[in-house]
């Protein structure tokens, strides 16, 4: 089938304007949309730049915007995005909230950098460790604790997709908040203590405003809504329990 692919060029570096180029190729619709742009890139444009690596949804690099909604490239095949039309239009951009690097390709430093500071890694908690170095143990039910967080591949999807950067672009975003709760929830971790004051800001965690874009879009069907609000929970628990009030915008953004 012929289909056209309307794909927004930009390069800052030469102060011009983005601008929209169609290409006009011929795909299966079992074709992916990653396929079809390696063959634009490879013999039609190879100035063409997008990012793309383990190609099976797996590194969440190829995210961007096919036909107004995030999705991965690897993942979305040409039947799922064109209509029954005798040209069918695939629209495509890069990722919003992120300054764009070139056509395709997004500067992700400040996406990476708001996930910093959750501390997105393991903080070995003291209780309950094994006195002789072994293993920690975890449960089957302590692991579902945290287990759809784990899903995570930092695509940036969901912080492109979110409404709330629109108007708040100091929004620590969803993708930060999922480490988060990856990690407030390991029974193995220190848990909320040494994230909760990043949380708890009127740009942390009070600023969703439960849009679900983020988990309409989430390649990985992560439930990202119900971890930010788990999170929201878990923040009034600790505040409370520490005699503590939460932030004053804890009201609205709950």
């Amino acid at each position: 089938m012929k289909i056209a692919v309307d794909i927004t060029r930009a390069d800052p570096r030469t102060g011009a304007a983005a601008h929209v180029q169609r290409f006009e190729v011929e795909a299966e619709p079992t074709e992916r949309v990653l396929d079809v742009l390696l063959f634009i890139r490879n013999t039609m444009d190879a100035t063409l730049a997008f990012r793309s690596s383990c190609a099976h949804g797996v590194c969440g690099s190829d995210a961007m915007r096919i036909n107004g909604k995030e999705r991965l490239a690897c993942k979305t095949l040409v039947r799922d995005v064109s209509g029954d039309v005798p040209l069918p239009v695939i629209s495509i951009e890069p990722l919003r909230h992120m300054p764009v690097q070139r056509d395709l390709v997004v500067d992700q430093t400040e996406f990476f950098q708001r996930a910093r500071t959750v501390a997105p890694y393991l903080l070995p908690a003291s209780e309950g460790a094994p006195a002789d170095g072994r293993e920690r143990l975890q449960s089957a039910e302590q692991q579902a604790q945290f287990e759809d967080a784990t899903k995570c591949i930092n695509c940036g999807a969901c912080f492109s997709a979110c409404p709330v950067l629109e108007k708040n672009p100091r929004f620590l975003g969803p993708a930060a908040i999922v480490q988060a709760a990856r990690f407030v929830e390991d029974s193995r971790d220190w848990g909320l203590a040494p994230r909760l004051d990043a949380l708890d800001m009127p740009d942390g965690i009070w600023g969703c405003e439960n849009h679900f874009e983020c988990t309409r879009v989430c390649p990985r069907e992560i439930k990202v809504t119900k971890l930010i609000n788990l999170m929201k929970r878990r923040v009034t628990q600790e505040r409370t329990r520490r005699g503590e009030v939460v932030h004053e915008s804890a009201e609205k953004g709950a």
